[in-house]
């Protein structure tokens, strides 16, 4: 009984006795034999394999593209079955919300999706096509790596697919999704795309955990050498997701705010969100964070004005799951698509660490390619310090931002939020850099150092109220030994009386460093700033700028010089 295999075949159908094939005439037998070759893709798998990948709570690739599209695929090469090489991928252009996308999917049914010459072969002329018809591309990978017995052309395979790809980088973006167990060529593919999405239970890396514990003699479970906990804090997953058919839809949403090649805007949508909506919310924000026991030094989610800013406050964020303190997201502002880059002062202060840094700049890369334009928010104290960044490179990360933020020709805004400070103000979009304009919310500071200047600024002020301590302290003490108290307690009592006037007057200094410093009054006198612009004003401010800019920018690809880091 355990050998039956279930079918879903009607009892009560009429049984259409198909004549024998003997019995055919030469046209009728080609024509036979061509139509089980069109219908071995839906059939060739097998009832068996296919329950086999819904135990593992995978789909079919099949099942995976009638969830990308509702029309049927073109599919453009027909080589199906275990006997043919290239069988175990399936190349396609489908339609996706009216608009044409190049596909590819591992078919992990036959040969476990593995890659051969055949295979590389056609996904170098999917890419191939991609980039001559200017159309974007979503790869579904459910791939072993290498078919064993193809020798060194599942090699070949890979490396031609490798060239076509990093070819059309660039040209078109592309989507790539991360189905069950993909290792070695299997991974190093996928992440030559745009955007990766890696749903939980599933694996990528050069190498899987036997490799590792025979080689190393190292024991790791899968999930923590090559699952999303881990991809997803290096930058290898970009967006991480439950399941496959969140991954699917999750990449149908992500296309809406991409172009379909380097040469035009992403699609502009018609809302009904008008462009001069107050933005209450971000005032309500402030008051509760500012009016705080601890004011201006108060952290907050810089997500919440995102949110306000947004058409119907919907953005989707690029790297959620890594480096906080920095947010990187698309949104759409009066019906155009932008991006955000913004220090989130919720998590380190918002100071740009090294991974804060190299996730700003793949993102402002990207949208500089693709003719999106940016919006940066800055709210941060500067780079963080330490030796653990020295050590890593934090030089290096910095630069690789800063250069992305130089080389960017879309239209660009900067939105100071609060803190701009030091460094970070001089490498985050300001007028030097390129920005086309430059807006300071009423809580900016903007200083060389931050509340540490005052110690520069006034230096001559606090000599002499620090010198004036001992003095005082001896004056105190003569006062309290007068009243009658003993010496130890009369000396007590001084000090402390003395250390809370210096107290008070350091304040005193401090909040007249932030009064004649620390704000956006001498960024205005000097044209570093354009205006200052009321919180509740922030959208229409935005969306006015930006519909300017954008009337007067026309797409095109990214043809300037190519530096030599990037």
């Amino acid at each position: 009984m355990n050998n039956i295999i279930p079918h879903l075949d009607n009892p009560f159908e009429p049984v259409v006795q198909e004549p024998a094939m003997a019995d055919l005439q030469l046209f009728e037998k080609s024509l036979v034999a061509a139509r089980d070759i069109i219908s071995k893709p839906f059939t060739s798998a097998g009832l068996k394999n296919i329950q086999r990948q819904h135990l593992k709570n995978r789909m079919t690739i099949w099942e995976r593209i009638r969830v990308l599209t509702e029309q049927p695929a073109k599919v453009l090469f027909q080589n199906w079955g275990p006997d043919l090489d290239g069988a175990s991928l399936v190349t396609a252009i489908i339609n996706v919300d009216g608009r044409d996308v190049a596909l590819y999917g591992h078919d992990f049914t036959v040969r476990a999706g593995s890659m051969d010459a055949t295979n590389g072969k056609k996904l170098a002329r999917l890419f191939e096509l991609a980039g001559k018809r200017k159309i974007p591309l979503i790869g579904l990978n459910d791939s072993s790596g290498a078919y064993v017995p193809a020798g060194v052309g599942g090699l070949d395979g890979y490396a031609e697919a490798f060239t076509a790809l990093r070819k059309i980088s660039g040209v078109v973006p592309s989507i790539m999704c991360m189905f069950g167990f993909n290792a070695g060529g299997g991974s190093y593919l996928p992440r030559q795309g745009s955007f990766l999405i890696q749903p939980n239970n599933t694996f990528i890396g050069l190498t899987g955990a036997g490799v590792v514990k025979s080689v190393l003699g190292e024991e790791i479970e899968p999930d923590d050498l090559g699952g999303p906990k881990v991809h997803s804090q290096t930058g290898v997953t970009d967006i991480v997701v439950e399941d496959e058919v969140t991954a699917l839809l999750k990449a149908r949403e992500l296309l809406r705010y991409l172009p379909g090649n380097n040469a035009e805007f992403a699609r502009y949508q018609t809302t009904s969100d008008p462009i001069d909506r107050k933005t209450l919310d971000i005032n309500l924000l402030f008051a509760k964070a500012f009016n705080s026991p601890t004011g201006y030094n108060t952290p907050f989610d810089v997500s919440v004005i995102i949110q306000q800013i947004s058409d119907h406050g919907d953005y989707f964020e690029i790297q959620p799951d890594r480096a906080r303190n920095t947010i990187t997201c698309f949104g759409r502002l009066g019906g155009h698509v932008v991006g955000f880059v913004a220090n989130n002062s919720a998590v380190g202060s918002g100071q740009i660490d090294i991974d804060a840094a190299y996730k700003n700049a793949r993102f402002i890369r990207f949208c500089n390619l693709y003719n999106i334009p940016v919006i940066f928010m800055e709210d941060t104290t500067g780079f963080l310090p330490g030796r653990e960044q020295e050590s890593r490179g934090i030089v290096q990360a910095g630069r690789a931002m800063l250069d992305a933020i130089i080389d960017l020709r879309t239209p660009r805004f900067l939105v100071l939020i609060r803190n701009a400070i030091g460094g970070a103000y001089a490498s985050y979009n300001n007028y030097p850099t390129g920005a086309d304009l430059v807006i300071a919310l009423p809580t900016t500071r903007v200083a060389v150092m931050g509340p540490p200047g005052v110690e520069f600024v006034y230096k001559d002020e606090l000599r002499a109220i620090r010198g004036a301590t001992s003095m005082k302290i001896s004056a105190a003490t003569t006062e309290y030994l007068d009243a009658g108290l003993e010496s130890d307690e009369a000396s007590t009592r001084a000090a402390s009386d003395v250390q809370y006037w210096l107290a008070a007057e350091e304040a005193l200094l401090a909040r007249r460093y932030e009064e004649e410093l620390m704000n956006p009054r001498e960024g205005l006198s000097l044209g570093s700033i354009s205006q200052i612009v009321m919180p509740v004003d922030l959208r229409q401010v935005l969306a006015e700028h930006m519909a300017f800019h954008l009337s007067h920018y026309e797409p095109s690809p990214f043809e300037a010089v190519q530096r030599e880091f990037h």
